[in-house]
């Protein structure tokens, strides 16, 4: 049989977990809401200690993700590929930062716990994220977790800069490193 479909869903405790008519309005808030979903993830044994947020304009939550690697069988449902598909798919947008006239909407910001891995890294670039925003770097990763973030750019931040998306990192480092080091020592460490 040749499966025609993929079918990938967030948690059900995801619904209950986030306020989508809150105004995220500062840099840390919006980590925040990231880390937490991480956390939950992590909590609920929902997946691996992976969350992030795509935000609007108006610095309300556009979609978020949490990492669904293995509950899926799926090695891209990472936290930033999830939250960038749901987004597209609420928008009707590929672009997120551009209508369907290719006029500017935006900016457009990705929250994530951690620094995006190879993977993510290239969706970011096309998914049209005008902001990204990171917790936890990805040495923090390796070094807390079993997990591989594969190879970037040398100067990867001058490589998203290049193409127009701001790079803030070390937002909330500290609590996104304590979720990693959580899952790190409770035996975790697969995606």
């Amino acid at each position: 049989m040749l499966y025609a479909q993929v079918h990938l869903t967030l948690p059900a405790w995801v619904h209950d977990a986030v306020d989508t008519t809150r105004i995220y309005a500062s840099d840390a808030d919006k980590v925040a809401l990231a880390i937490s979903l991480s956390r939950g993830n992590v909590d609920h044994a929902s997946g691996g200690p992976f969350g992030a947020a795509v935000f609007g304009p108006d610095d309300r939550i556009v979609a978020v993700g949490v990492n669904r690697v293995l509950p899926h069988s799926c090695s891209v449902a990472h936290a930033e590929m999830m939250a960038y598909m749901l987004a597209q798919q609420r928008t009707q947008r590929a672009r997120l930062n551009r209508d369907a006239n290719d006029a500017p909407v935006g900016p457009i910001t990705l929250a994530t716990s951690s620094q995006p891995c190879c993977q993510c890294y290239g969706a970011t670039i096309w998914a049209g994220i005008d902001r990204l925003l990171i917790g936890a770097r990805a040495e923090d990763v390796m070094a807390l977790t079993e997990f591989d973030e594969g190879p970037l750019p040398a100067d990867w931040i001058g490589e998203l800069e290049k193409r127009g998306i701001a790079v803030a990192r070390d937002i909330e480092r500290d609590a996104a490193c304590d979720v990693l080091r959580a899952y790190g020592s409770g035996g975790g460490g697969k995606y």
